[in-house]
């Protein structure tokens, strides 16, 4: 754990492009330490993936960071492990193997879960430490509003 961290920068912000958002999620990362998870909601298309890339790149990854729809999860490796779940293809995780997501949610890892409805109350049973809830909502173009609890 390390010894200071920044604050998270909760609240409603708004965004006028990619580039914003992935500073933001890089504001939201600074706060962030091994073991917490960041739950992320938001329409298909709203940036969710976008924002996990800057927080990805702010924790030091230097490869690519993509959907992990059809996978399920992607792990990386930068100063911190960062996990990247996307749950919107599960069904409902009770009927399905809830051990998916352990690989993911270690307490080594930053994880992030894109559509985690589905798994709330597995989340929960599992004790997971819920950093941070973001919502992301298009507001025009390349506009978003995004807002950190």
């Amino acid at each position: 754990m390390s010894a200071r961290r920044e604050p998270l920068p909760a609240g409603v912000h708004r965004t006028a492009g990619a580039e914003e958002t992935e500073a933001l999620a890089a504001r939201v990362a600074a706060a962030l330490e091994p073991g917490d998870v960041v739950l992320l909601s938001g329409e298909l298309g709203a940036g969710k993936t976008t924002f996990v890339r800057g927080a990805a790149r702010a924790l030091g990854v230097t490869g690519a960071v993509t959907s992990p729809t059809f996978t399920i999860g992607r792990r990386y490796e930068g100063r911190v492990g960062v996990s990247h779940l996307d749950l919107y293809r599960l069904g409902d995780l009770e009927e399905e193997d809830p051990a998916l997501l352990s690989d993911y949610l270690a307490p080594e890892r930053i994880a992030f879960v894109e559509w985690p409805e589905i798994a709330e109350s597995a989340l929960a049973d599992a004790g997971v430490a819920v950093a941070a809830r973001v919502r992301l909502e298009h507001r025009g173009g390349d506009a978003r509003e995004i807002t950190v609890e």
